[in-house]
């Protein structure tokens, strides 16, 4: 008894460790590697493909194209490059295209893939900034900066960038800031001074591009002010004065570096497309994990496998759970199936033929093999050449229903092919033996309740939400097995014995 004790006790104790390492691997996954809890869950996935055309003068060419890089919405999943005849070099955030020489129009071709990382994965950290150099301006335009900031002061908005924005986009335009401003100016010009203003307040500023994120022929990036602000990059829209990254919104550059640089040619323009498409979320998994992975754990997951050989683990990590289903409804419910894993067979077979059509043909098979074992049993042949012959028979009978089907185009006849030959040929035999030996009665019961958990396990394992979490989350088949082996230990009453020895409680 002390044995049997301390034997549930270590049990007990792994299944609580089981429960703890699956519970964290849960969220590890679900947080760095991407993994949905639903199957159907989709990602979006951008392709935005930079199209640069100039005119080369036969010189010596260097095109130089500023392009994403860290980026806390978006993860980079493909770059693809088309310039025929360039040499290509990719730096931190510029790539360079490279020719000895040429002539005429020319057409150069940068595409990425960006899967969206909105939701808080792998984010990156900000990088506080040096402090900004302050702008060399004489006597009379530091008077009008410095006046233009206190009036900024003055302006509505949480913080000091806001302020400046609201003063810039105020309607008429205040005089000092008019007189402050070029008498031709665009976007651009106004943000450079904005950044030259919050630089004499100590605050560092940069120009940003980035496109927003919804399909379109060609468009142009968009201006942004990024500015250092309580220790965080903040990014503010100069049209409207508003903080934070906008939705569906890409980086595309960040810095005072010009978009695209050309030497060597004449009336450079890059134009952007984006096209968007949707995919799994599982289907990104591998590429999320070695975006957010210093280390290769995700090289040694059976993610990292082949399609076909992922489709038949998916297949063998959902057997643990019809098995403990079985278990529970053998040992603690007490219901006698035909064999131990039999049900399971029968529930995988079904799955593989679908349920009524494989429910038809099975009872089909199972009754026509009974009638030929009870014609066998007159011969009174030994064991093994009567299982023998009992397995020719379920073969030449499965031949004739799927001939049957095909010229009668029955599916039901078609689906016989996929259920177990030696499996059905056993099942046959164990029930005349039974039916034999215990009468017909435990027989037919021993069928019924052998086809009726097979049903039970088919409708749980057929389920898309049941085999996705055990195939993503596979950890759980762990805590599955320290179940199944603590109800190894239970030696109690089966709920159907509560109503056999219901008389002997009463007395």
């Amino acid at each position: 008894m002390k044995n049997f004790f301390s034997v549930r006790l270590v049990l007990s104790i792994m299944l609580f460790l089981s429960i703890c390492f699956a519970g964290y691997s849960i969220y590890y996954k679900s947080k760095y590697w991407g993994f949905s809890i639903s199957p159907k869950q989709n990602s979006n996935v951008w392709a935005i493909e930079a199209h640069i055309n100039f005119i080369a003068d036969g010189s010596p060419i260097d095109v130089s194209l500023s392009i994403p890089t860290k980026n806390k919405g978006f993860k980079i999943l493909e770059e693809n490059i088309i310039a025929d005849g360039y040499k290509n070099k990719k730096l931190s955030d510029r790539i360079i295209f490279s020719k000895s020489q040429a002539e005429g129009s020319q057409d150069l071709y940068y595409k990425i893939i960006i899967f969206d990382n909105a939701q808080g994965k792998d984010k990156i950290k900000d990088v506080p900034p040096k402090a900004p150099k302050q702008p060399i301006l004489d006597e009379q335009r530091l008077a009008q900066a410095k006046q233009i900031l206190k009036l900024a002061e003055q302006m509505p908005g949480e913080d000091s960038v806001e302020k400046l924005i609201n003063l810039f986009n105020q309607e008429p335009l205040n005089p000092a800031l008019n007189s402050y401003l070029p008498v031709q100016h665009t976007t651009k010009i106004e943000l450079e001074i904005m950044q030259e203003l919050l630089a004499i307040n100590g605050i560092s500023a940069q120009i940003a591009r980035g496109v927003k994120l919804e399909e379109g022929q060609k468009m142009n990036l968009d201006l942004m002010l990024e500015a250092y602000i309580r220790g965080a990059w903040r990014l503010y829209d100069p049209i409207t004065g508003k903080r934070g990254l906008p939705d569906n919104f890409l980086l595309f550059q960040r810095g005072g570096k010009s978009l695209l640089d050309v030497a060597g040619g004449t009336d450079s323009t890059v134009k952007f497309s984006l096209q968007k498409s949707i995919t799994s979320t599982m289907n990104l998994a591998s590429r999320r994990a070695e975006l957010s992975q210093k280390t290769n754990i995700f090289a040694y997951s059976i993610y990292n496998l082949p399609l076909a050989q992922q489709n038949t683990l998916k297949w063998l990590s959902i057997f643990p759970i019809g098995i403990l289903i079985v278990v529970l409804m053998r040992n603690v419910i007490g219901i006698q199936t035909m064999g131990t894993f039999t049900p399971m067979l029968i529930s995988m077979s079904l799955v593989k033929t679908g349920f009524i059509t494989g429910l038809t043909c099975f009872v089909a098979i199972i009754l026509l093999g009974l009638g030929i074992r009870f014609l066998m049993s007159k011969f009174n042949l030994l064991l093994v050449p009567r299982i023998s012959a009992v397995v020719i028979f379920v073969i030449l009978i499965i031949h004739a229903l799927t001939i049957l089907g095909y010229n009668f185009n029955i599916k039901i006849a078609q689906a016989s092919v996929f259920f177990p030959i030696i499996i059905t040929a056993w099942i046959i035999e164990r029930a005349s033996i039974t039916w034999e030996e215990d009468g017909p009665i435990n027989a037919g019961r021993e069928l019924l309740n052998s086809l009726l958990v097979g049903i039970i396990v088919y409708f749980v394992i057929a389920n898309d939400f049941i085999r996705h979490i055990m195939f993503a989350y596979n950890e759980i088949n762990l805590v599955i097995l320290f179940i199944v082996m603590l109800l190894g230990t239970y030696t109690g009453y089966r709920l159907t014995e509560l109503k056999r020895f219901a008389p002997l409680v009463k007395k």
